[in-house]
């Protein structure tokens, strides 16, 4: 109760911060158009729909579900390119709240519906024949498999998360341009493999009890560092210590403990709801095994 006293103001800071600009503050975030972020997500666009084209003409069936897919991945690319390059970006600049506001949209929804979308096949058929051909046959390689595998996706995006949490290479993101970059490229990556590995890794009910036990420790390590950082006494970041008072209001220590409280709460029960319908499937498989058995 303490804490959540604390926090209510902060909630109503955040909330009022249209208002708050308005009545005076002389520094709005604005749209982020740097060539280093729009190009990268224009290609990606270019490409799914130079591939979507070739296969639509080809399908005599499947239009369905090719469909489907191209739904699933504007909706993942929309919500990468909002997390990007709206005005969620640069306020991350000035205050952690929303820069976690935008990571948690990046892991969370984006590349989760990238891989809902399943878009491998038509980025292929984007690109020329010969490179399509040897590409295709990147599933079979041992360190894919590797990667691919729920144990090693789920310790890999967990020592990414936990590596750039550091205070030291946190600070060292926020102010170098590049490293931010790469900071947004590992977590997307990292991502994209756990959400494959979930979603399209073991089969049967054994892997959907090993998607379950993967996503619980997901939603507990992701939650455990959010709560961490919500009852933390003092900032962990200095380039956010530094700048003093957000543009809605808060104190540094008051903006770390709501995004930590973002991280802790919606993000620990995002995984924590996807490992009991994995646990829910495998359990649902089990029974209709039994019936048949019977």
């Amino acid at each position: 109760m303490p804490l959540l006293t604390r926090l209510l103001p902060a909630v109503l800071a955040v909330a009022a911060t249209p208002a708050f600009a308005h009545e005076g503050h002389d520094h709005e975030a604005g749209w982020t158009l740097a060539p280093s972020v729009v190009l990268p997500l224009l290609l990606a666009a270019l490409l799914y729909a130079i591939g979507f084209a070739r296969l639509w003409r080809r399908a005599e069936r499947g239009r369905g579900a090719l469909r489907r897919g191209a739904l699933l991945y504007a909706c993942a690319w929309l919500s990468l390119a909002g997390a990007l390059v709206s005005p969620l970006h640069e306020a991350g600049e000035r205050s952690f709240t929303p820069h976690m506001i935008e990571h948690e949209i990046i892991m969370l929804l984006s590349a989760l519906l990238f891989v809902a979308a399943r878009p491998g096949v038509p980025l292929l058929w984007a690109l020329p024949d010969g490179l399509r051909q040897r590409l295709a046959g990147t599933g079979r390689w041992p360190l894919w498999r590797m990667l691919a595998d729920p144990f090693v996706a789920t310790a890999l995006q967990a020592a990414v998360i936990t590596a750039w949490h550091a205070p030291s290479l946190f600070d060292r993101a926020l102010r170098s341009e590049p490293l931010h970059i790469l900071q947004h490229i590992s977590f997307l990556a990292a991502a994209l493999l756990f959400w494959r590995a979930m979603l399209h890794g073991r089969t049967g009910r054994s892997g959907a009890f090993v998607a379950a036990a993967c996503l619980f420790v997901t939603s507990m390590i992701g939650g455990g560092l959010g709560a961490l950082m919500t009852f933390a006494h003092s900032p962990w970041y200095q380039a956010y210590a530094s700048l003093g008072m957000t543009p809605a209001g808060l104190t540094p220590e008051q903006d770390q403990q709501l995004a930590g409280l973002i991280m802790w709460v919606p993000g620990g029960l995002y995984h924590l709801a996807a490992a009991l319908w994995f646990l829910g499937r495998a359990m649902g498989e089990g029974g209709e095994d039994a019936i048949r058995a019977g």
